[in-house]
């Protein structure tokens, strides 16, 4: 195999992956031009507090930022900032922007995230959001400073969120959930309805099994109508029904894409010379022995340090760096209460487990058996008791095993 010399790596996406891998790629020694290119003029900044501390105004928004000022400069960067990717040419080798111009490469790793799942608004009413930036973070916050009434449509993570500081403001809320309870689809039934259990106790009004058919208002917002037929008064809806992997740009660009850019266990995309990390990638799990692509915080820093890793050894002629195979892990933050899950919480678990249940301390453990082994962990204000079992799921430990040790 002919090595192709590393002097120039696109970086396409400037949030928590992309800075990140060009971190990476600094500490493992490349010299090179690093080009970073996003749709957004901020610096890269955290997401996870954009729904927590940034909506509560308990952060100013520089406090987002991922790096400060001095460590940006250190990494000596070649930014494109507010210039959103358009297209990739891999026999090029080339990345061009919507200004029309066009950034050479030798390595490109793909780290653009999601977009939001938006529903239909066809009248363009005001007061109707959706949660994935910092303008949106701040729109919504200083939305609901004018004391609105809220209707939160999704129940996962996002969405609780939101409903869960706009209850710490005494606001009415009403969260609108198409599967029986939220957060199912990721926990499943049983465990999901613990964290229903949590809304309703703070005075959230849930409404299950039912979605939205469509909006009304002169101008802005005043009901949402639902599937069943009836109305839920509101003055703003926040959305939050899931996001896609952001790959729109790429659909001239011959690459695999399958909800996501598809990759094998090293990163590596389907095209030489091109990578992917973070909330866009869909690569082979040795783990779990199929093809996952996952939306966490923790997968897009250490999937961008093992993409930088695999550029590295694709360019110098080195070692073969080891597989990718994390444990996923995911948090949230409600009500003060930490929601933490390690693993696959699947929505359809072969068996679920109740192992520690603390009525005075308010912690739940519950384990999700996946086949003969331990696939996943939930841990509601337990982070200690999470720890042990999120290091069974690496070494494969049996179902057996893992409950004995509870």
């Amino acid at each position: 195999m002919i090595v192709r010399p590393l002097r120039r790596v696109a970086v396409v996406g400037s949030s928590l992956a992309g800075i990140h891998a060009a971190e990476s790629l600094r500490k493992q020694g490349f010299e090179g031009t690093i080009t970073m290119i996003g749709d957004e003029q901020h610096l890269p900044y955290d997401r996870p507090p954009l729904s927590k501390q940034l909506l509560s105004g308990s952060w100013h928004p520089t406090r987002t930022q991922l790096r400060n000022d001095d460590t940006i400069a250190d990494l000596d960067l070649d930014w494109r900032r507010g210039h959103a990717a358009v297209g990739l040419d891999p026999r090029r080798r080339q990345v061009h922007l919507a200004d029309g111009s066009a950034v050479e490469y030798d390595a490109a790793i793909v780290a653009t995230g999601t977009t939001p799942r938006r529903v239909a608004n066809p009248r363009e009413l005001s007061g109707i959001r959706t949660l994935r930036t910092l303008e949106d973070a701040l729109a919504i916050r200083a939305a609901l400073d004018d004391e609105p009434r809220l209707v939160v449509v999704g129940g996962g993570f996002i969405g609780a969120e939101v409903a869960a500081e706009a209850r710490r403001r005494g606001l009415t809320v009403t969260m609108i959930e198409a599967l029986p309870v939220p957060l199912s689809r990721g926990l499943g039934t049983r465990m999901g309805g613990l964290c229903a259990d949590l809304h309703t106790r703070h005075g959230v009004e849930l409404r299950c099994g039912v979605s939205v058919r469509g909006f009304e208002g002169r101008g802005s917002l005043e009901r949402v109508l639902l599937s069943d037929g009836t109305a839920v008064d509101a003055d703003l809806a926040v959305v939050g029904i899931g996001s896609v992997p952001a790959t729109g740009w790429l659909k001239t660009s011959g690459l695999e894409i399958d909800n996501g850019v598809v990759c094998d266990p090293f990163c590596r995309a389907s095209a030489p010379g091109v990578y992917a990390a973070g909330d866009v990638a869909r690569w082979h799990h040795p783990l779990f022995g199929e093809s996952i692509r996952l939306e966490h915080w923790t997968n897009a820093r250490e999937q961008a340090i093992a993409a930088a890793a695999t550029v590295m050894a694709d360019h110098n002629g080195g070692r073969e760096p080891n597989p990718y195979a994390p444990v996923p892990y995911v948090w949230s933050d409600q009500y003060g209460k930490r929601i933490q899950v390690a693993g696959r919480a699947s929505a359809q678990p072969d068996e679920v487990a109740v192992v520690h249940h603390d009525l005075v301390a308010g912690s739940t453990v519950a384990l999700y058996r996946s086949g003969d082994r331990l696939g996943g962990v939930l841990a509601i204000d337990a982070p200690r008791r999470l720890l042990p079992y999120r290091r069974m799921i690496a070494d494969g430990v049996s179902w057996q095993d893992a409950l004995a040790a509870a």
